[in-house]
């Protein structure tokens, strides 16, 4: 459900028998975060703003300048399916502001928002389209998550070595239930490892999306017995789960190749100073480099191991497919970064080198994202596109949780492990 104004939502709610309101936002990192009011107060939300104690979200205020407000944001509106039918409960983004009514530099999609804004001015549009990778694991007799798959299933196979089938058809339904549509999904290679790709829309949307989906997932895949992990390398020596961002672009309402390369070039140009925000945990780094995860900062239109691919397509499916993210990120901050490093590449008419052909692109190029997250970590602190962009004090936060992060796996019997079990149960 898609509405455009505050007249329209409150009429929708009271036709719909909507008893509370969800209003929803994430932190730095991309944690979902909501709080859940009555309908009677949605009116007060949209003039004054709902309070929240800023203070105990990670990354945000300091106990003394603790109060934030959250305002919905109504084009966002959406049922959510699984909640009685009879006194209903729906859901907003919401934009977070001070109590003077500024906007709060940690909000991440007001970010966005201003990049998306900035590129309009100049005449630039973006399409953005998210492929997820996830796995489904089984739960113990206690209804704990465990490591092992909900089946040995690999690439695009089907029942009974495909036990997905059903969970990830319920995850569709339940997503065009609250107005967004998937295109295409499948088994992965992994065991349990699953593919669901929705169809592409504007930044906004795409951020939103993405942090929908994986509620979404988490939510139908829990009702249905399983565990759903968005972690970038669950499972040693098996496929990692990615997330794919297929960009397109328009100046002046039209495609161009002469754009595409400009992108790619701009965004070649900055992606290792950008990979903290694009693989922001330890267990990023172990997925990059293996099973088709891309290691080489290149180019190209056939290789799906690239970190950029430039699919065969026309139309309104002509894009540029950046590989390196995963699914831990903030997708406000990784698409924000994505398309800022794409207009300096457009501003500066930056060009590409080589296409990836083999072999000896690698032993001629030596250009490699980061290795590890401390490697990363480095990169940005060096970062003065980074820096730029990202608040200061958003990026001082994070750069300090992931350091702490870097120092807890130093001193670890077995750091693989003790990066997954960190992560396991909020990614």
């Amino acid at each position: 459900m898609m509405t455009n104004t505050q007249q329209e939502v409150m009429q929708f709610i009271k036709e719909q028998d909507v008893r509370f309101v969800r209003l929803v936002f994430c932190d730095i990192f991309g944690q979902i975060k909501n709080i859940s009011i009555s309908s009677s107060e949605l009116d007060r939300a949209f003039g004054s703003g709902i309070s929240f104690d800023a203070s105990s979200v990670k990354g945000f205020l300091e106990v003394e300048e603790s109060d934030l407000l959250l305002f919905p944001d109504p084009a966002t509106l959406s049922i959510l399916p699984w909640r009685p039918a009879q006194g209903r409960v729906v859901r907003f983004f919401c934009s977070i502001r001070k109590p003077d009514g500024t906007p709060f530099e940690g909000d991440t999609r007001n970010l966005l928002t201003e990049t998306v804004r900035k590129a309009a001015l100049q005449g630039y549009s973006f399409g953005v389209g998210p492929e997820c990778e996830f796995y489904l694991f089984k739960n113990d007799d206690s209804g704990k998550p465990t490591y092992q798959p909900m089946d040995n299933g690999s690439y695009l196979d089907v029942s009974p070595l495909d036990k997905g089938e059903n969970v990830r058809r319920e995850i569709c339904l339940t997503l065009e239930e609250m107005g967004f549509y998937t295109e295409r999904s499948h088994h992965e290679s992994g065991p349990g490892q699953n593919e669901i790709d929705f169809k592409y829309g504007s930044p906004i949307e795409a951020a939103d999306d993405f942090l929908t989906f994986k509620s979404v997932v988490k939510t139908v895949v829990d009702r249905s017995g399983m565990f759903a992990s968005f972690l970038p390398k669950p499972l040693p020596g098996e496929s990692g789960s990615g997330l794919h961002i297929n960009l397109s672009i328009k100046g002046d309402q039209k495609q161009s190749s002469k754009l595409e390369m400009n992108m790619c070039a701009g965004i070649l140009s900055h992606i290792q100073e950008i990979s903290l925000f694009l693989n922001p945990i330890a267990n990023s780094y172990e997925r990059l480099g293996a099973f088709e995860a891309p290691q080489y900062v290149g180019w190209g239109r056939a290789n799906r191991s690239l970190l950029i691919r430039i699919p065969n397509t026309t139309g309104e499916y002509r894009r540029i497919e950046v590989r390196s993210a995963d699914s831990a990120c903030n997708p406000y901050l990784a698409i924000t970064l994505l398309l800022s490093a794409a207009m300096e590449g457009i501003y500066k008419n930056l060009e590409v080198e080589g296409e990836y052909l083999g072999s000896a692109y690698q032993k001629h190029q030596g250009k490699t994202l980061p290795s590890s997250l401390s490697e990363a970590i480095e990169m940005t602190k060096e970062s003065e596109f980074v820096k730029s962009i990202v608040p200061e004090r958003v990026l001082a936060y994070f750069l300090e949780s992931k350091a702490a992060e870097v120092r807890a796996l130093e001193t670890a019997d077995d750091p693989f492990e003790a990066g997954r079990q960190s992560y396991f149960l909020t990614t």
